[in-house]
């Protein structure tokens, strides 16, 4: 394969994984949302399994990341977008 070239992706593919993607974190957002309504973070704290928390936060933080990389990627093809008008 020759160094440079990017394989084009199964666009059909990742359009339906986005939409699983979507239904998922919209589930995740409203547990949360169910706990954070229910308890307070100093309850959650003391009283939760600390090991659960650790991995809650660490699944949190590696979304956050992803979605903050995105948000960064759209905005630079935006500004491409707009140049190019």
């Amino acid at each position: 394969m020759m160094s440079g070239v990017r394989k084009q992706p199964d666009v059909p593919r990742l359009m339906a994984e986005l939409t699983a993607l979507k239904v998922e974190l919209l589930s995740a957002q409203c547990a949360m949302d169910r706990v954070r309504l229910q308890y307070s973070p100093h309850d959650i704290v003391i009283f939760a399994d600390r090991q659960a928390l650790k991995r809650i936060v660490a699944s949190a933080e590696a979304v956050h990341d992803f979605c903050s990389h995105l948000q960064a990627q759209m905005h630079y093809q935006d500004g491409l977008n707009t140049s190019q008008k």
